[in-house]
């Protein structure tokens, strides 16, 4: 048994020489440790032999039988410690390599007219007037004198929330709401967004509109 234990250390030692891939430190540890690995089938020799020596054949086993253990748990700890330095290393940051310069945005070309008309009239002394989008009624047209039966009020021309509230079909509610509340000298203009139901290959059903007065 001892010659037997001698030789089997020998060929492991031997197997775990170089470099060894994890599957292949895998195979060896189920080979030598497993189930019915080859330690398994010499501590069911003991039976075999006479009592007198079983003890310290079953020592010797289980001596080495823990230090081969020991030596795959060790190279095994070492290739997993490559694997995660490798990883690392990999992902490491190099902070002195130069910044990526952002991209600068730019403005879409509807924005930058609207803004080139609100500063031409800001020089002029105009205040900029803003008012909501969906507007009732009385603002999008009883107070412009639009009539009841005038063809913009119909559906195929506006787009209704409500029978009482719309999306403006132009920014006038804005004057209206100015003079309401502001009384002359009055200089302003009211840009901004208005929709209509008109869709075709030079129309869309929102657009841009600038208009203002002077009293």
């Amino acid at each position: 048994m001892k010659k037997r234990l001698a030789n089997l250390e020998a060929r492991l030692t031997e197997e775990l020489q170089g470099e060894l891939a994890k599957d292949k430190l895998l195979d060896i540890k189920n080979r030598y440790l497993g189930r019915k690995g080859l330690f398994a089938a010499l501590l069911k020799e003991l039976a075999e032999l006479p009592k007198a020596e079983r003890g310290k054949a079953g020592q010797a086993i289980n001596s080495l039988k823990n230090k081969v253990d020991d030596d795959i748990a060790a190279c095994l700890a070492s290739l997993d410690e490559e694997a995660r330095a490798t990883g690392i290393e990999a992902e490491r940051l190099d902070v002195t390599l130069p910044g990526r310069v952002p991209r600068v945005g730019k403005l879409h070309p509807a924005t930058q007219v609207m803004d080139e008309v609100e500063n031409i009239f800001l020089s002029l002394g105009f205040d900029i007037a803003e008012g909501p989008e969906v507007e009732t009624d009385y603002y999008n047209f009883e107070a412009l004198n639009i009539a009841k039966d005038h063809p913009a009020r119909e559906m195929q021309d506006t787009f209704y929330v409500d029978d009482d509230q719309l999306l403006r079909t132009h920014t006038s509610p804005v004057q209206i709401r100015v003079m309401e509340n502001t009384k002359p000298p009055l200089r302003i203009i009211a840009p901004g967004t208005v929709f209509r139901r008109d869709s075709d290959l030079t129309h869309t059903p929102m657009f841009h509109q600038v208009e203002g007065f002077m009293v």
